[in-house]
C-alpha cells in the first residue's frame, strides 16, 4: 500500500510540474518545426527516453536491432506503472499496440504517437482511457530505412520536408514480411507481439493514388475469412462509433481507397480480402482487430498527423468503454484451436464479385486528358473544387479456394528455415526424438512456373496441386505442428501451398521443382520400346499427353521424357511437397 501511495505521489508531482512549464519545453520536433518536419532516428529515441525519464507511467526499452545495428525502441504506457506483459495481463488491461514508420517515408504515426504520449504522460490528457488500457508504441519499426533520410523519397507526397525510405537496409518492404519474416526487424517485432499478445493493433501509413477530400482512410479485415464474431464486433461495436467521432472532429473517414481503374474515382471502388503478409491481415488471422490507417498523401502534413492522432484517441475512447472485445478474442482463440474449426473448410483465396452498393464518395473534380508527352491518360485533379460522386463500391467477395485442415502438419528436419519461421510466430510444435514412418496426406505440384524476376528478394512460384497419400519417413528433429492451437490460421496460411502468401509461394521449397537426374536417349529408346511391348496401353497415355501439350509431338526428347517419367528411375520426390498433413486426430498414438 505504501508503494502505491509513493507511486501516485510521484505521478502527481511529475505531471503537475510539467503542466506549469512553458509549452515549448515539451514541444515535439514536429511542433517546433512548423508542423512540417519529422525528427531523425536519434532525436526520436532521445525524446522517447526523455518521456520515460520524466513520467512514472512511461517506460522505454529496446526490443531488437535492425540489420545496420540500430536499436528498435518501444514505449510502454501504463497508468499503474506495470511495464511487463505478465503484470499487464494479470490486470486484464486491453493491450493496444501502435506501430509507426514501418514505411519511414510515411512518418505520420511517429509524430502523432509522440505527441499523444507527451499529452498523456506530461499534460495528463486522455488519462482516464488508461484506466483499463496499456499502450505499447513503436515509434520507428524500420530504423534503417528511416535514416535513408531526404527530401526526394516520396514524389507524390505533400510533406514533411524530409522523410525516410520505404524499405529496410536490405531493400525489403516490411509490410510484405509478416508471415515469411525474412527481415531482422520483423523477427524482433514478432517476438514483441507474442510477448504482449495485443488485443488491438494499429499500423500507421500515408497512402498514394488519386485525389479526394478525405484526410484519413482506413482498412479492417471485414471482407474475407476473418473470424465471424470478430468481424461482427468491428462492424457493430467499433466502426459506427469511430466514424461518428471522426465526423464530429471534422475528419470524415472512408474505407481504404482502391479504384477499379487506377486514379479514376468514377470507375468505382474495390475492397477485398487480404492475407497475413500484411500488418492488419496478420492481426486478424490471430483473431485481433488490425486497423490500418492511411492518411492522404496530398493533404498537408499537419492534417495527416492530426487525423492520425484523432483516430488513435477516438479508438482508445471506444476501447476504454468496451466490455466485449476481450470475450470476442477469447472465444475466437478457443474456436480456432477446436476440432469444430477444422471440421469446416478453411478459405484461403477470395475474389471480388460483381455485386456492389452505391455510396457517396467525397472526391474532387478532375479532367482526363490524353498526354501529348506519354500518350497515356493524364489525370488533372482540382482540389479547390470538391465534388461528391455516387459510385459503385465492390466490397463482396467469394471464396475461390478452401481446404480441409489436417489435425497436424509435419515438417522434415531438413527444412529448418521453415521450422524457424513458425517459431517466430509463437507456434507450438513437438520435435521428433527418433525417426518415424507416418501415413500422411500431401501434394504433388503441377504446372509449376517460377517468376522471371524477384519479389522481395525471393523467386516466387505459381502452381496447381494434386492431393496424394503415402507413407513417409520423417527423421529425428522433424517437427509435428498440432492444429489444436490459436495460431491455426497462421499455420494454414504458411503451410498450405495454395495460400496466396504461403511459404511455397515465397520459394522456401523451390528446390523440389528441380530435376537433377536425367537419361541418355540411346538408353531410353530401348527401354521405351520394351515398355510398350509389355503394356501397349501406354501409347494411349502418350497420345493424351501430346493432345494436352501439342509441343511434345514435335520434340523427340520430350516423348522419351514422358516414358522416363513412367519408370521407377524417375525421381519420386520431384514436385512433391515435403510437408505432410496428418489427417488422424489420434496422431499422438503414432508418435
Amino acid at each position: 500500500m505504501l508503494n502505491k501511495i509513493i507511486f501516485i505521489a510521484m505521478f502527481v508531482s511529475i505531471t503537475g510540474i510539467f503542466k506549469t512549464q512553458a509549452e515549448d519545453g515539451w514541444q515535439t520536433w514536429y511542433e517546433k518545426h512548423n508542423f512540417n518536419s519529422t525528427p531523425s532516428y536519434e532525436e526520436t529515441m532521445a525524446f522517447s527516453q526523455r518521456l520515460a525519464d520524466s513520467s512514472a507511467i512511461v517506460h522505454f526499452e529496446v526490443f531488437g536491432r535492425s540489420h545496420q545495428n540500430r536499436d528498435l525502441g518501444v514505449l510502454i504506457v501504463n497508468k499503474q506503472g506495470n511495464f511487463t506483459p505478465q503484470k499487464v495481463h494479470d490486470t486484464e488491461h486491453l493491450v493496444v499496440l501502435i506501430q509507426a514508420a514501418i514505411h519511414p517515408g510515411e512518418p505520420v504515426g511517429k509524430d502523432a504517437g509522440l505527441q499523444l504520449l507527451r499529452d498523456i504522460a506530461i499534460y495528463g490528457r486522455h488519462l482516464d482511457y488508461l484506466d483499463n488500457i496499456t499502450l505499447v508504441f513503436i515509434p520507428i519499426l524500420n530504423a534503417d530505412g528511416h535514416e535513408r533520410f531526404g527530401p526526394y523519397n516520396r514524389i507524390n507526397q505533400n510533406g514533411p520536408e524530409e522523410m525516410g525510405w520505404r524499405t529496410n537496409a536490405r531493400n525489403l518492404n516490411l509490410n510484405r514480411d509478416y508471415l515469411k519474416a525474412d527481415a531482422q526487424e520483423m523477427r524482433h517485432f514478432l517476438e514483441l507481439w507474442h510477448l504482449w499478445e495485443p488485443d488491438f493493433f494499429i499500423d500507421t501509413h500515408s497512402t498514394n493514388g488519386g485525389d479526394y477530400q478525405y484526410a484519413m482512410t482506413y482498412a479492417l479485415d471485414i471482407f474475407g475469412g476473418a473470424n465471424k464474431e470478430l468481424v461482427n464486433w468491428i462492424e457493430k461495436d467499433y466502426l459506427p462509433q469511430v466514424e461518428n467521432a471522426m465526423e464530429q472532429d471534422n475528419y470524415p473517414i472512408f474505407p481504404y481507397v482502391t479504384y477499379r481503374s487506377w486514379h479514376d474515382p468514377r470507375s468505382g471502388l474495390r475492397s477485398f480480402a487480404g492475407h497475413p503478409a500484411f500488418s492488419n491481415h496478420y492481426a486478424s488471422e490471430l483473431n485481433r482487430p488490425g486497423l490500418l490507417l492511411e492518411t492522404h498523401m496530398l493533404k498537408p502534413y499537419k492534417m495527416r498527423v492530426e487525423s492520425t492522432y484523432l483516430m488513435i484517441v477516438n479508438t482508445l475512447k471506444i476501447l476504454h468503454k468496451d466490455k466485449e472485445l476481450k470475450n470476442v478474442i477469447e472465444k475466437a482463440d478457443k474456436y480456432t484451436a477446436s476440432a469444430a474449426f477444422r471440421d469446416e473448410k478453411f478459405p484461403l483465396r477470395h475474389e471480388i464479385t460483381g455485386d456492389s452498393v452505391m455510396v457517396d464518395f467525397l472526391g474532387v473534380e478532375y479532367d482526363i486528358e490524353e498526354s501529348s508527352l506519354s500518350g497515356g491518360d493524364w489525370f488533372i485533379y482540382k482540389p479547390e473544387k470538391p465534388a461528391t460522386y455516387q459510385v459503385p463500391w465492390f466490397n463482396q467477395s467469394r471464396v475461390t479456394y478452401s481446404v480441409e485442415l489436417p489435425d497436424a502438419y509435419i515438417i522434415p528436419v531438413e527444412y529448418f528455415d521453415v521450422i524457424e519461421r513458425l517459431k517466430y510466430h509463437g507456434v507450438e510444435m513437438i520435435e521428433l526424438e527418433e525417426d518415424k514412418t507416418l501415413s500422411v496426406q500431401s501434394y504433388r505440384f503441377k504446372d509449376v512456373s517460377l517468376a522471371a524476376r524477384s519479389n522481395e528478394g525471393r523467386q516466387t512460384a505459381s502452381f496447381a496441386t494434386q492431393t496424394i497419400e503415402e507413407d513417409r519417413v520423417y527423421y529425428k528433429g522433424s517437427v509435428v505442428v498440432p492444429m489444436s492451437q490459436p495460431r491455426a490460421r497462421i499455420i494454414a496460411h504458411a503451410l498450405e501451398p495454395m495460400a496466396p502468401g504461403s511459404y511455397a509461394y515465397w520459394g522456401f521449397f523451390n528446390a523440389v521443382f528441380e530435376r537433377v537426374e536425367y537419361f541418355e536417349s540411346y538408353a531410353m529408346e530401348r527401354i521405351a520400346r520394351e515398355m510398350l511391348a509389355n503394356d501397349p496401353s501406354l501409347m494411349q497415355g502418350l497420345e493424351k499427353a501430346m493432345k494436352d501439350n501439342p509441343s511434345i509431338a514435335d520434340n523427340p526428347y520430350a516423348i522419351l521424357s514422358w516414358f522416363y517419367e513412367q519408370t521407377p528411375y524417375y525421381d519420386q520426390k520431384h514436385n512433391v511437397y515435403p510437408v505432410g498433413r496428418i489427417m488422424d486426430e489420434n496422431f499422438w498414438d503414432q508418435l
